[in-house]
């Protein structure tokens, strides 16, 4: 009997708009208690929107405000500035 090969779970970039498999992108979330912030581990608890690993592809999303009809709020400057920040010295071995 043989195994079948396992699904990978494919996300669409808020950026770019490309599905992509979800462990080459980042996971953006809300949390319950309303922030907004990068999840790397792709654990954290609230609503999930996906952005591939460039800055690009979060400027392109901020631009549309993709998050903010995803997240169905608005999202201040800082919230912006600290995910790009954030983005810019994610470690890359990770």
């Amino acid at each position: 009997m043989t195994m079948k090969p396992r699904k990978i779970p494919m996300r669409m970039c808020l950026g770019c708009n490309e599905m992509k498999p979800k462990m080459e992108l980042i996971r953006v979330v809300k949390s319950p208690e309303g922030e907004i912030s990068l999840d790397f581990k792709g654990k954290a608890a609230g609503r999930g929107a996906y952005i591939c690993r460039s800055t690009e592809c979060l400027e392109k999303a901020r631009k549309a405000r993709r998050f903010e009809r995803s997240f169905s709020c608005r999202i201040d400057d800082s919230v912006y500035e600290v995910m790009m920040s954030e983005l810019g010295e994610e470690p890359k071995d990770s």
